[in-house]
C-alpha cells in the first residue's frame, strides 16, 4: 500500500498513519528500532529506500526518509506512507521537504520517532562532518555513514577518525568483513611467526580498503603500504608470503601461499543493504572499527 499526502503537515501525517495502520491491521509493537535515512529528494532516495527495505526483513523498523528539496522554494511538506509488501518488514514514511523546512529535519522527523526504541540515522551519502553533532545525528544512538560515496573517500573515510565518537559506524567497514575473516584464518595456519610487513593495494577511491589497512597495522603492530592497483593484500610472514587477491568488479578471490597450491574463495562485493543490516545487528559501540580508524595514522601511502 502506497498513499501519497501532498503539501500537509506532521499532525495530518500522524492521523493518516495511524488510520492507515488501523485499517490494515498491523501494528508497530514488533518494531525494534527506527532508521531514520538522511537524503537528497532525488533517485538517491529511492536506492535508500530500497537498501532499508531489504534490511528490515532481519530487523523490523519505523523507516523514515528524511528527503530534502530546492531550500529556495516556499516552505512545503509532502509525504508517501507505505505499508505491507510496499515496505519490506517495515513501515516506510518518506517526508519530502522543501523550502526553509530542509534546514529543520530533526524537528520534522521528531513526531515519527517510536518511544522506547533505538533510533538509528543513516547518511548514505552527503554526511555531515561530524555526524554526533548533526541534529539528527543528536537524536540518534547509532549513526551510520558510508565514505564509499563521497566526493574525496579517501579524505573522508581519514576525517572519520577525527570525528567519530562512541555510535558512529561507516559502511566502508562492514565492506570487508569477509576480507578480514579470510585474512585471519589465513593467520590461523603454520608458519607461526609475527607477520613482518602487508601491503594493501585497491583503487584509491575505495575507503574500505584503507580502514582495512588500518585495522591491519593496528592489530598486527608492523609496516603497511597502501597502494594504488590491483585489488589484494599481501601478508609477508617468515619465509611465506600469503596473498588474497580479486577482480575488481570479480566475484571469485585466490588465496595465495608460498608452497602451496591456490585456493578459490566466493568473495563477491558486498550490496549496501548486506551491510546496512550488518550494522544494525549490534547498536554498541565497536571498538575494533574505532581501533582501525586509529590505525590509520600507521599506514604508508604510495
Amino acid at each position: 500500500m502506497i498513499v501519497d499526502i501532498a503539501d500537509t503537515d506532521t499532525g495530518a501525517i500522524n492521523k493518516k498513519l495511524i488510520r492507515l495502520r488501523e485499517d490494515s491491521g498491523s501494528v508497530t509493537l514488533g518494531r525494534v528500532l527506527t532508521l531514520v535515512v538522511c537524503t537528497l529528494d532525488t533517485a538517491e532516495a529511492e536506492e535508500a529506500i530500497e537498501a532499508a527495505n531489504d534490511a528490515s526483513k532481519e530487523h523490523p523498523c519505523r523507516v523514515i526518509v528524511l528527503a530534502r528539496g530546492d531550500r529556495d522554494a516556499d516552505n512545503r511538506l509532502d509525504a508517501q506512507i507505505r505499508l505491507g509488501g510496499d515496505a519490506g518488514a517495515s513501515e516506510v514514511l518518506i517526508l519530502r521537504m522543501r523550502g526553509e523546512l530542509s534546514q529543520h529535519e530533526a524537528s520534522v522527523v521528531t513526531p515519527f520517532l517510536l518511544p522506547d526504541t533505538p533510533v538509528v540515522a543513516w547518511w548514505p551519502r552527503g554526511a555531515p562532518v561530524e555526524p554526533s553533532r548533526d541534529p539528527v545525528g543528536q537524536l540518534a544512538t547509532h549513526r551510520i555513514t558510508d565514505a564509499t560515496f563521497a566526493e574525496d573517500p579517501m579524505a573522508t573515510i581519514k576525517a572519520r577518525r577525527e570525528s567519530s565518537v562512541a555510535g558512529d559506524a561507516d559502511l566502508a567497514w562492514a565492506r570487508i568483513t569477509y576480507w578480514r575473516a579470510l585474512l585471519t584464518a589465513a593467520l590461523d595456519e603454520a608458519p607461526f611467526v609475527p607477520v613482518e610487513s602487508v601491503t594493501v593495494s585497491g583503487l584509491r577511491e575505495e575507503p574500505a580498503l584503507d580502514v582495512l589497512a588500518g585495522w591491519l597495522a593496528i592489530r598486527l603492530q608492523c609496516p603497511v603500504n597502501r597502494l594504488v592497483g590491483d585489488l589484494y593484500v599481501e601478508l609477508q610472514r617468515g619465509d611465506t608470503a600469503i596473498t588474497l587477491s580479486r577482480p575488481q568488479t570479480g566475484r571469485t578471490a585466490t588465496l595465495g601461499r608460498t608452497g602451496q597450491p591456490d585456493k578459490r574463495l566466493a568473495l563477491p562485493r558486498r550490496e549496501t543493504s548486506e551491510c546496512l543490516a550488518e550494522e544494525l545487528r549490534r547498536l554498541d559501540t565497536d571498538e575494533i572499527y574505532q581501533s582501525a580508524l586509529e590505525g590509520l595514522e600507521l599506514v604508508t601511502y604510495e
